[in-house]
């Protein structure tokens, strides 16, 4: 089974390059896939997490990880969801 992950970002974002980085090397050996949305493209979701992205959502679950994370964070984020 897949876990699937939800990645709130914006373009130019160095710390949303940093999540999507981690959410790489998870990839492997958590079978993990996940997409990315553009906040800038829907004035809810910028109000919502302008602030606060890079951010991951389980969406089975709805729950959110707002940066700073970690690595295990996103495993706990991942391991929430099953």
């Amino acid at each position: 089974m897949r876990n699937h992950i939800t990645l709130y970002s914006t373009s130019h974002c160095h710390l949303c390059e940093q999540a999507e980085a981690m959410l790489a090397t998870l990839s492997m050996t958590h079978g993990l896939s996940w997409r990315i949305i553009e906040i800038t493209e829907d004035a809810d979701l910028l109000a919502r997490f302008e602030l606060k992205i890079p951010v991951l959502e389980r969406k089975n679950t709805g729950k959110l990880l707002c940066w700073p994370f970690t690595l295990e964070e996103i495993v706990d984020l991942i391991n929430q969801g099953q």
